[in-house]
């Protein structure tokens, strides 16, 4: 009798657990219109992107307000990376295509980390050999310090007392959206088709 008891205060109690787990959770996604299209655990409302004043490859200036006048992807990372910039931004640059051939206008924004090199005329370059639609981003050290705090992107500078240094750098990929700002981050594990199926699923609830 008791083993009976305590199997059914059991079964009660597990069906009181699942009860407000899944209030819970409806209650999230009830405030949270977006949270069926979330892959990480940060969300809109999470404190990252704010005001900036940089200067774009053509050399004219190109603030958060710019940013902001429409679906943007961006990248913090610089020119003379070996590596990880080239191929992150390359997958970027797929996803973007992807999202334009389902009828999203998304603009992929790489700012630089590396200001002592990048000029606007090698954020030119890279810009160009990315995506035609890429805007390059640079301005002085105070200014891509202000930037990257406000996108809460990490880089250090490997000082060899040379011109052929390398930077550390955190590799995410920001989504921004007008009127909302800060919606998701991709990660460098994402591919080009999660980060346009990503992208699309927020466009299309937005």
């Amino acid at each position: 009798m008791l083993t009976k008891l305590f199997a059914g205060a059991a079964a009660v109690a597990v069906v009181a657990f699942l009860g407000w787990s899944l209030r819970d959770i409806v209650l999230k996604q009830a405030a949270d219109p977006f949270a069926d299209c979330r892959s990480s655990a940060v969300s809109g409302a999470a404190q990252i992107g704010g005001p900036f004043s940089l200067t774009d490859q053509s050399g004219k200036p190109f603030t958060d307000q710019d940013l902001a006048k429409g679906p943007a992807l961006v990248y913090f990372g610089y020119t003379f990376c070996p590596d990880v910039c080239p191929l992150d931004n390359a997958r970027n640059a797929e996803a973007i295509d992807i999202l334009q051939q389902k009828g999203f206008d998304v603009t992929p924004v790489f700012i630089t980390i590396d200001p002592e090199r990048d000029t606007p005329e090698m954020l030119a370059d890279f810009a160009a050999s990315m995506h035609p639609k890429m805007i390059g981003l640079t301005g002085t050290p105070e200014q891509i310090r202000v930037a990257a705090n406000a996108y809460k992107a990490y880089y250090k500078k490997q000082d060899t007392k040379d011109q052929f240094y390398m930077m550390d750098h955190s590799t995410f990929s920001y989504l921004m959206l007008p009127n909302l700002g800060f919606a998701e981050f991709f990660t460098r594990d994402d591919t080009a088709e999660q980060i346009a199926k990503g992208t699309a699923c927020f466009l299309e609830k937005s």
